[in-house]
């Protein structure tokens, strides 16, 4: 149940940091704050949509897909408890950020994001994006490099 954990300490973070800066944003002009400027700042934003603020105003079709992943991603954290520590660590973000996501979806109907890479020009995100990318990469890396099905097919 490692993984649950790891889920449930990524979607207190996640609320937290949405709770702070929208506290704090919201109250500054343009609703940004630079950390530094030009490169990195915390500005306020309302993504009705999906990554790369895509599909907009699908909330509902967003929020099923959420559910049916996380349904997966237990049933999976369920029906295998002694996964490798890898995939423990990926399933934990991927389920942590979308329950994070999740749960603007259904109290706000938008997600909330704040940290703004400016100097990249990459589209404003939070700390449930940045777990479910970094859980996804992981579970890429694993799938493709460590898994015993890639050992299986040389």
């Amino acid at each position: 149940m490692f993984q649950l954990l790891i889920a449930a300490v990524v979607v207190v973070a996640d609320q937290i940091t949405k709770y702070l800066m929208t506290s704090i944003l919201l109250q500054r002009p343009g609703h940004t704050i630079p950390l530094v400027d030009g490169v990195l700042h915390f500005t306020y934003a309302e993504n009705k949509g999906a990554a790369f603020s895509i599909l907009q105003n699908q909330r509902w079709l967003f929020i099923s897909l959420t559910v049916l992943v996380c349904a997966v991603i237990v049933y999976a954290v369920l029906a295998r408890p002694n996964m490798p520590l890898m995939l423990k660590i990926s399933l934990g973000l991927i389920l942590g950020g979308a329950v994070g996501n999740l749960i603007d979806r259904i109290r706000l109907g938008y997600v909330v994001d704040f940290i703004d890479f400016r100097i990249i020009n990459y589209p404003i995100f939070n700390v449930a994006d940045s777990a479910v990318v970094i859980g996804t990469i992981l579970f890429g890396y694993y799938v493709i490099f460590v898994s015993d099905a890639k050992k299986s097919m040389v």
